[in-house]
């Protein structure tokens, strides 16, 4: 029974997932909301920057949004650093002078409307951390060569964890190989070291993504010695005791670092990426080769990193479960290890999430939400945000595990359903709306829209159409005599129309129509099919000679409304950009050939709607000496015959002459009118080079002799002998004279022009001309006049600037022309009888105003509007101190204006001005004088300024006022200000002076000092332009009696020797102290150099003495420039010490970069001659570290 009933369920299931389908719901319907857009589950954030965390949701009405924060209800109105943008759900939070981590928790938006509720994801808010590295001092690492060796890293953790790689001091990559790598963890692995491997250099940096931050470890020292040299340097300490008496490393088998257990297991989820490792250490280096145990790799998913120690399966799928086996191997053996893998899965969906519902009253509609995952997820169902369980009772609605079913369902039961599904390893979330409309069909596919398809493809018309219930959909085309279904036509579940293949007849109108209960909904399209694109004459196999030309040929047949695009391609990329390689539009030519043109050329034909392409081989031979060869103008052609003689056209015939080793390209065929023009031979037409026979088009009433030109790619040959006569019989024109116009040379009458047939265009004798013309719109018959073979006729008495309807029909004693087009024209124009009216003058500023006018009645122009002259004078300043102006200024503005500017004004001057309109003719007569007057502006400069009567401590300043004053003088500004010797000007001085006033004594200055002075004049509106000038007070004498050149004294020059002299006996002391040398114990060495890193240089012994760091903790931001140097002591202090970690004052403890110290370490060269570790630059860093992480 239980059987019977899951199968019924399966049953309907199926039934109503054909019933209903998903549909997009137009916006301007009623609708649940949507989540359109949100931030990821995951969301590590910048403390640097702002926070958004996004939601966006449609709906209508346009939802409503509000936040949870871990779980409780978040007031953004209470947090003044939060809001919300207009219309979304968009959270900004200003963490400026804040902590981020104070924002850090789960977030979950929630968008509302009267219809139902979404929820969006729980967003993890964390901030991204770059912690600093851990204070350490690495000590020199002493190995024998041919063991094994780890270098740890050990980075901060950081959020999301940083990237490591490993450097040396000049940022150049430590080389990794099979015997050196680096593992996942971030540790450099040696198989088994070489003396080569010893360097002070070795650094671990560790870049954070997020914070584009870059930390490192200090630096490590790697000594490789081999037995001998360490028993040497022991030796120094114990007596020349012979410690390491064993024998040198030997060759061993193959045994693994990594893993280090047995055997082990990994986990990983589905669709992540599996990494496994294994890293053995040996001698000879031991290789790496991986198995599956019980199947094979996934080919296209798997790839083998790090010299083969490193299994990378992207993509991981539950078939990758199983045992995984690396060997390591060498000559003396090998060893293996079985890594067990164990597939987990968050839940996935299988097939899609659920879907929105569209339903009408009183239908029935599922909705499913199936997943899987392993462990098995479990699933919860939700109704506008609230537990399915909590949530207002539905008798239309049932759950049955992941499916609901509505049956029959009610106006006002739409909502928001949430599926959540989830097990320990993640969740997934989605929410699907049921919305019950009553809506009549319409079709979302724009009208009248045009579908081209090439022939013999598949043409895809659409219907997206929308109602409730959902509409069915039907086609027809052209006359709608029939539904279009069954083949070739194929309607799709979503409406379109679909023809598997289109042929020509397909091309037409279709009407697509949307039906359901509630109405009718029509739509047109439209279908071109169009021919395809094919290469007719395909490109050929080349085999030409170097430093020949060759010639690849590609014609194509496309539709004809298509725009074709020619492309060639060389092996399949673009052609060099060669000036030797010439592309036309069905060829492609290369000249001068070279070995480097060898290769495949493709020609690719593209349309809008296809392509077509084809290719040939060119290959270049050496060039093989050859006789020379003589190249000329062909022969003319011989044999000339006229045959199949018709009314209008004949045929000529004719033989070709001897090409002269240059092929003939085309023939040019000429004739001669022995009736009208004899002696001048004209071009008729030009036919290929290939052909020997052409049909020639003629006229009537002409006597032809033709003749025949040949042409090669020298020139043309000689013509041809003539041929023999042909006279075509006179017949009625064929065509009518053009450029046809109309105009007038007086107010009273209409010129009515042609151009002229050509005898030949005559077709027979008594060539004569039909003039018609009639007012257009006014008389109803033609006036006409049959004129004798001229270009023009004068029509007297007619009124003036009137339009007419013009006709010129040719005829001669064989009959009229066509009937001809006709022209239109005007007569003779007059001046205009009206003036402007209503002058209007707005003066905008002192120099620009604006004048309007009312436009002449258009029947008082007679004649055409060309446009309105404005003339305007200056009478005079309104200073009373400015002489009287009368210049004439004419501005024309063209066309029916009733408005202009006025620039170039003088200010505070009185104007004059009047309009005239204009036509072809001539001028209207002026309207009413205006007159206007322009504000006071800006003084112009002063006149001059000259500074007269320098003394000691004053001077006076004198100036006259400026020509142009533009209002009235209120006053001067006296501005200045002292210069010294080295151009720095001083405070600057400013005195007002009374307008009446052009003098003025300044005292109290310096003397013998340079001033400058600037001084501008000042109206009402404001102070114009300064003058400037410069001078110089009077220099006091006695002073200038003190001045004496201290180089020449005596005293000077007997100090400057004694402070030489001492110079020099101190130089002498200090190199006799430097050369008398000294021992002193190794213990006090030892001592002395106990932290070399923290003991910066003293200046006086060159010794180390302690400072305070004051860098510490400072990530790698900036850009230090590293110090580069060693001090060196005698050979024969040597000491254990020797072998330890050089100092450096470029570091700080947690490796961060710092600036420039002053000293060094003094560490001295070891056995193996070791060099200072020194820091890095760091923007050199950036640069190189940028290239391969």
């Amino acid at each position: 029974m239980m059987a019977r009933r899951r199968m019924g369920a399966a049953l309907l299931v199926l039934f109503l997932g054909c019933l209903a389908k998903a549909l997009e719901v137009p916006l301007d319907l009623p609708q649940p909301p949507t989540i359109t857009h949100q931030s990821p589950k995951d969301y590590i954030i910048d403390p640097r920057e702002s926070i958004i965390i996004h939601c966006e949701a449609k709906g209508k009405p346009h939802p409503s949004f509000s936040w949870t924060r871990n779980g409780t209800h978040f007031d953004i109105d209470l947090e003044p650093k939060v809001t919300m943008r207009p219309r979304s759900g968009t959270l900004v939070i200003d963490i400026s002078g804040e902590k981020a981590e104070q924002y850090e928790g789960v977030y979950q938006c929630t968008a509302r409307n009267e219809h139902g509720t979404a929820i969006s994801n729980n967003i993890v808010i964390r901030q991204s951390r770059s912690p600093l590295w851990s204070k350490e001092r690495n000590e020199p690492i002493i190995v024998q060569e041919g063991v094994f060796l780890v270098l740890q890293c050990r980075p901060p953790a950081g959020l999301p964890p940083p990237i490591v790689f490993w450097m040396d001091n000049n940022f150049q990559k430590i080389p990794q190989s099979s015997r050196v790598s680096q593992a996942l963890n971030g540790d450099l692995y040696f198989s088994n070291v070489l003396k080569e491997d010893s360097r002070n250099d070795y650094i671990c940096y560790a870049r954070f993504p997020h914070t584009q931050t870059i930390q490192q470890k200090q630096p490590i020292t790697v000594r490789v010695l081999n037995l001998d040299a360490i028993n040497e340097t022991m030796a120094a300490f114990y007596s020349d005791t012979d410690l390491f008496s064993e024998a040198p490393v030997d060759d061993r088998k193959p045994s693994f670092l990594i893993p280090s257990d047995p055997s082990n297991s990994k986990m990983v989820l589905r669709g992540q990426v599996l990494e496994l490792e294994c890293i053995a250490e040996g001698l000879p280096t031991p290789e790496i080769s991986w198995m599956k145990v019980s199947g094979d790799f996934p080919a296209k998913r798997t790839s083998f990193l790090h010299f083969q120690k490193t299994l990378r399966i992207v993509n991981v799928s539950e078939s990758d479960a199983g045992d995984y086996r690396c060997t390591a191997r060498n000559r003396l053996g090998s060893v293996h290890h079985t890594i067990h893998v164990m597939v987990k899965a968050a839940p996935y969906w299988i097939g899609s999430p659920p879907r929105n519902l569209v339903l009408a009253p009183r239908e029935t509609g599922i909705l499913i939400c199936r997943a899987n995952g392993t462990p098995k997820p479990s699933i919860t169902w939700a109704m506008n945000g609230i537990p399915i369980q909590n949530a207002p009772k539905d008798p239309s609605r049932k759950v049955e595990d992941d499916t609901i079913v509505f049956t029959e369902v009610q106006t006002g039961s739409s909502a928001v359903y949430q599926c959540n599904i989830s097990n320990e390893y993640g969740y997934l979330l989605a929410n699907a709306f049921v919305n019950v409309l009553s809506e009549p069909p319409r079709v979302l596919t724009p009208g009248n829209k045009v579908y081209k398809v090439i022939r013999n493809s598949r043409a895809l018309m659409d219907c997206s159409s929308f109602g409730s219930p959902i509409p069915k959909i039907t086609w027809f085309k052209d006359s709608r005599s029939s539904v279009l279904d069954g083949d070739p036509y194929i309607i799709h579940d979503n409406g379109t129309l679909e023809i598997h293949v289109a042929q020509a007849h397909n091309s037409g109108k279709y009407t697509c129509v949307a039906r359901n209960s509630l109405g009718t909904y029509e739509n047109h399209v439209y279908l071109e099919v169009k021919e395809p694109t094919r290469i007719l004459k395909q490109p050929e196999y080349k085999m030409v000679q170097r430093g020949k030309s060759v010639v690849f040929e590609c014609k194509v047949k496309h539709d004809p409304s298509l725009i074709p695009t020619m492309t060639w391609l060389k092996d399949e990329g673009e052609l060099p950009d060669d000036e030797r390689f010439i592309v036309d539009s069905d060829s492609l030519t290369i000249t001068d050939v070279t070995e480097s043109d060898e290769g495949v050329y493709t020609c690719i034909m593209n349309t809008t709607l296809d392509h077509d392409s084809a290719g040939a081989e060119l290959t270049v031979v050496e060039a093989t000496p050859t006789p020379a060869v003589v190249y000329e103008r062909p022969d003319p052609p011989t044999d000339l015959e006229l045959t199949d003689k018709r009314e209008r056209s004949v045929q000529l015939t004719w033989t070709p002459g001897d090409e002269h080793n240059s092929p003939i390209q085309a023939f040019l065929i000429q004739y001669e009118d022995s009736l009208h023009q004899r002696g001048q031979w004209r071009n008729l037409t030009e036919v290929s080079g290939t052909k020997t026979t052409a049909r020639l088009k003629l006229s009537p009433y002409v006597h032809y002799i033709f003749r025949v030109l040949a042409l090669n790619a020298v020139g043309f040959s000689h013509p041809s002998s003539p041929s023999r006569s042909y006279k075509t019989n006179p017949a009625a024109p064929d065509e009518n004279p053009t450029g046809v116009q109309g105009f007038g040379t007086e107010h009273n009458n209409l010129v009515i022009s042609w151009k002229p047939l050509t005898s030949v265009q005559a077709n027979g004798p008594g060539l004569q001309y039909k003039v018609m013309w009639r007012q257009k719109e006014v008389d109803k018959e033609w006036m006409s006049m049959i004129v004798a073979n001229v270009s023009k006729f004068v029509v007297s008495g007619t009124p003036t600037f009137v339009l007419y309807e013009l006709k010129v029909q040719a005829l001669n004693a064989y009959g009229p022309g066509p009937e001809p087009a006709i022209a239109h024209g005007h007569s003779g124009e007059d001046l205009p009888l009206a003036a402007p009216e209503n002058i209007q003058v707005v003066v905008l500023n002192s120099t620009l105003a604006e004048v309007y006018w009312e436009p002449v009645p258009p029947k008082s122009v007679r004649g055409h509007l060309k446009g309105y002259k404005v003339y305007y004078w200056r009478e005079h300043s309104l200073h009373k101190h400015n002489p009287h102006h009368v210049e004439k200024q004419i501005l024309t503005f063209s066309g029916n204006h009733s408005h202009g500017m006025l620039p170039g004004l003088h200010p505070y001057s009185l104007y004059t001005l009047n309009i005239r309109v204009y036509n072809g003719k001539g001028e209207g007569p002026p309207s009413p004088s205006q007159m206007f007057e322009t504000p006071e502006g800006v003084p112009g400069i002063p006149s001059f300024m000259r500074v007269t009567n320098p003394k000691l401590d004053s001077l006076t300043v004198e100036w006259g006022p400026p020509h142009e004053h533009n209002g009235r003088l209120t006053g001067y500004t006296l501005r200045y200000q002292s210069v010294n010797s080295s151009n720095e000007l001083g405070p600057v001085e400013v005195m007002a002076l009374p307008a009446n006033e052009t003098s003025v004594t300044l005292f109290n200055l310096k003397y013998s000092t340079r001033y400058k002075f600037y001084l501008s004049a000042k109206t009402g509106k404001g102070a114009g332009p300064a003058i400037l000038q410069e001078v110089v007070t009077v220099m006091d004498e006695a002073v200038a009696s003190r001045q004496v050149d201290i180089a020449t004294q005596g005293w000077f020059i007997g100090l400057m020797c004694a402070i030489a002299l001492l110079i020099l006996i101190l130089l002498i002391i200090c190199f006799i102290q430097r050369n008398k040398g000294g021992k002193y114990p190794v213990k006090e060495k030892e001592d002395a150099h106990t932290d070399p890193e923290f003991q910066p240089m003293k200046d006086d012994d060159c010794t180390f003495g302690e400072y305070s760091d004051s860098e510490d903790h400072k990530p790698l931001k900036g850009s230090r420039t590293p110090s580069n140097g060693t001090v060196k002591r005698d050979d024969s202090d040597d000491s254990l010490v020797d072998y330890g970690e050089g100092g450096d004052g470029q570091f700080n403890e947690d490796g961060s970069f710092i600036g420039q110290y002053s000293g060094k370490s003094a560490g001295r060269e070891g056995a193996g001659g070791h060099e200072s570790s020194e820091a890095p630059s760091p923007i050199n860093a950036m640069n190189s570290l940028n290239s391969f992480v």
